[in-house]
């Protein structure tokens, strides 16, 4: 059986779910642990629901799977109830012996009617070394269900819709800056929802709201360093340098992310000559990345380049390079050399 696809995955388990027929085998990773947790939690509900759900559950923790011990859970019979479910958290396969793999494969191929098992990736990537072709082939006969970054629309449909079971309303806008500002996972913004309806003096949660209770990702914190290096203000963008620093973020991790924001209003700038806009520029930061940008990095991203010049935006590039390489070879102290860093984009700024 072929491999099914990320979305025919997530189909189909919905499916299992609705009709309460389940597989033999799930795959369950991404990296949106809410929806992860989400589904899973589901599973569990319908598959264990009954006075005997402990007896029927077994779970293996990351590095506690014995091959004795998971043929045992997987053949052991359900006790007043239809199902038995089988739960293994990062399982990292290529770390098995041959005789190892082939005893998986087995208990894979033969698992029984009445068991389900899941297996569950979170800090362990899911792989499969094609050369083990019959282990493959196993895994290939599960439903493999991978969890991906919800859109903004998506997103933005379920942000309103958590604020209006609160009591509260947001704007498209705001949901947008909301999902920038917390990063877009969704485990992340229902704890910073709860803030925000409990904050928010009105009805509608505003900027302001956002502002005074989300505590920003680095990515957002080194938005607001290049805008202000944008808009020339220097001094400022020097102050939220040293805000970071101070919060022992990794100054390679800081320089990283304003290296690529300055990629950004380079590419920005290319589209604006070429008679572009946002779109264009979503188009080329999507085929680069492979990942759709987020609309308000657009929005201020474009708005930004058209202040600056052609000569400025190359340069700046250039520098973050130079300063990557001087950060991953120097001795100096690192919070210097960032420091330096911004000293050279003000004088290139003022060369025009």
């Amino acid at each position: 059986m072929a491999k099914k696809q990320s979305g025919d995955g997530l189909a189909r388990l919905k499916a299992d779910l609705k009709a309460q027929t389940f597989q033999r085998l799930y795959i369950f990773h991404g990296e949106e642990r809410y929806l992860l947790e989400h589904y899973l939690g589901l599973l569990r509900k319908k598959l264990l629901d009954g006075p005997a759900q402990d007896f029927n559950f077994h779970r293996f923790p990351q590095g506690s799977v014995e091959l004795q011990a998971l043929t045992d859970a997987v053949e052991s019979v359900p006790m007043m109830a239809e199902h038995t479910l089988v739960e293994i958290d990062d399982w990292d396969l290529s770390k098995l012996t041959e005789s190892g793999r082939e005893a998986l494969t087995a208990i894979l191929s033969d698992i029984p009617d009445y068991c389900t098992m899941v297996l569950v990736y979170d800090t362990v990537a899911f792989k499969v070394d094609g050369r083990y072709k019959k282990l493959k082939a196993a895994l290939d006969c599960g439903t493999a269900v991978e969890f991906v970054r919800q859109s903004q629309r998506d997103l933005t449909a379920w942000i309103r819709k958590h604020a209006l079971a609160a009591g509260k309303d947001i704007s498209d806008k705001n949901c947008e800056y909301l999902t920038f500002r917390s990063g877009g996972a969704m485990t992340t913004l229902e704890s910073e929802l709860k803030k925000l309806t409990a904050y928010a003096p009105g009805r509608e949660i505003t900027q302001a709201d956002i502002d005074a209770v989300v505590i920003p990702v680095l990515d957002a914190q080194v938005f607001d360093l290049t805008d202000t290096v944008a808009a020339g203000r220097y001094d400022l963008a020097l102050t939220v340098l040293q805000t970071l620093l101070s919060m022992e973020h990794e100054p390679i991790s800081i320089l990283a992310a304003i290296g690529a924001q300055l990629r950004r209003l380079y590419y920005a700038k290319i589209c604006l000559n070429a008679g572009g806009g946002e779109a264009a520029l979503g188009d080329l930061l999507q085929a680069a990345s492979g990942r759709a940008p987020h609309p308000y990095v657009l929005q201020k991203t474009v708005s930004a380049a058209r202040r600056l010049t052609d000569g400025f935006c190359r340069q700046a590039v250039w520098l973050a390079l130079e300063a990557d390489l001087q950060l991953k070879r120097s001795a100096d102290e690192p919070a210097r050399i960032l420091e330096l860093f911004l000293v050279r984009l003000k004088q290139e700024a003022g060369r025009g």
